[in-house]
């Protein structure tokens, strides 16, 4: 396979609703930053891949129709991904194996979301679930993500304060952030006395309803060198599934622990292995986690601490803007959340760490960043690393499927 560098992103600034900005027109913006900044024009492109999650979430069926112009993609091949929540991260992953394979040059991917303005989004999100029990339960993501805060509670001690001091810390980083959606810093206090939504998660342990646009452009390693820049190179990506029914995740004779995420693991496993690094390496980590009760077991899950010492860390401020292992240092998804782009967004976020290009978020000497997606009901995982140089040039990846002993 063909080394592949992203060589230019874009964002819109993220916030509660659009109400004078069309679908199509939050697409365009976010396609011309990217190619701006990639010095390319839509001409120049040999393929798109669209960014979309649940058609419902911006009221318009089919809505890659709808954009298909303002992504460039008049008159080239384009692609439409959904994975839920990690949308975003299987998008980027399509438009690799796109140049990965000598199949294209130069992709454009591109999406966009209007979580803000669709009504009640919990509402549509509670139609994923199987229709003949667990939606009449009534779940949601906000109530599945709580079941599995409490069995982590159960199963590491934690407690409502842990979570809390999640949120304090990626509050203080998305004030750093200019496209956050959120930017006002939080006390422990103030989360800890925020209403209660479904316990153990308050409002301020939650993601907001954002909308906005983001995009990337992807190149082969002829035109990235070509051109002479190249943000960043993706280096590995992993990508597993877990089983659909939330019950084979529960009780004594559960497939997997609801307190983890088994499944994340092996996929930021399996991307370790492709870049040839291990969970060491990484400077950075832009995690997907729209609930603090996420971040708590998905450091765990990636590797960026043995299991059972994240409350430690935590507390210690080992995965703070200057600690040992940053993580989200742009706000994440507790910041902003346009869920067709939110795992793109990781990427995005991560590229500019290794580039240096992250501005008052920007952690010191980043040479491998992992980005990470969650979509489905805690269903579809997928992990991203990007380096800051082509894979050649990392020690030889491991075939996939191999036992790994050093995550952590």
């Amino acid at each position: 396979m063909r080394d592949v560098a992203i060589i230019g992103v874009g964002q819109t600034k993220y916030q509660h609703r659009y109400p004078d900005t069309p679908q199509p027109d939050l697409v365009r913006r976010a396609a011309q930053a990217a190619l701006a900044d990639a010095h390319l024009r839509a001409d120049d492109l040999d393929a798109v891949v669209y960014s979309m999650a649940p058609d419902a979430l911006i009221g318009v069926l089919h809505a890659e129709r709808w954009v298909a112009d303002a992504a460039g993609a008049a008159g080239r091949p384009m692609l439409r991904v959904n994975t839920g929540g990690s949308t975003g991260l299987s998008s980027v992953q399509a438009a690799y194996d796109h140049i990965a394979s000598g199949m294209c040059d130069i992709v454009l991917v591109v999406g966009a979301d209007r979580v803000g303005e669709s009504g009640d989004a919990q509402t549509i999100l509670n139609r994923i679930w199987d229709p003949m029990y667990e939606r009449q339960m009534p779940l949601n993501t906000v109530t599945m993500l709580a079941m599995q805060g409490v069995r982590f509670f159960e199963k590491y001690g934690a407690t409502p304060r842990d979570m809390a001091r999640v949120a304090v810390k990626n509050h203080f980083n998305g004030v750093r952030n200019p496209v956050s959606h959120i930017q006002k810093e939080v006390t422990i206090e103030e989360v800890e006395s925020s209403p209660l939504i479904a316990y153990p998660i308050r409002l301020f342990d939650c993601c907001p309803q954002s909308s906005g646009g983001a995009a990337v452009v992807l190149a082969s390693a002829e035109v990235a060198e070509r051109r002479g820049e190249a943000l960043a190179w993706v280096t590995g990506m992993g990508f597993r599934a877990e089983s659909y029914w939330m019950g084979d995740r529960m009780g004594p004779k559960a497939v997997s622990d609801h307190a983890e995420s088994p499944q994340l693991a092996a996929a930021a496993d399996a991307a370790y292995r492709a870049a040839g690094i291990t969970a060491a390496d990484i400077g950075v980590a832009e995690l997907y986690a729209p609930f603090t009760t996420v971040e708590l077991h998905a450091v765990q899950d990636v590797g960026l601490c043995p299991p059972g010492t994240v409350l430690e860390r935590l507390w210690e401020g080992y995965f703070d803007l200057d600690g040992e292992k940053p993580v989200t240092p742009s706000g994440g998804v507790q910041c902003a959340n346009p869920i067709a782009v939110t795992a793109m967004v990781r990427v995005i976020e991560a590229a500019l760490q290794v580039a240096g290009r992250a501005g008052d978020h920007q952690v010191a000497g980043v040479r491998h960043a992992l980005a990470t997606g969650i979509g489905g009901d805690h269903q579809f995982f997928g992990a991203v690393v990007v380096s800051d140089r082509p894979r050649a040039a990392t020690a030889p990846p491991q075939p996939d499927g191999e036992e790994r002993t050093d995550r952590d």
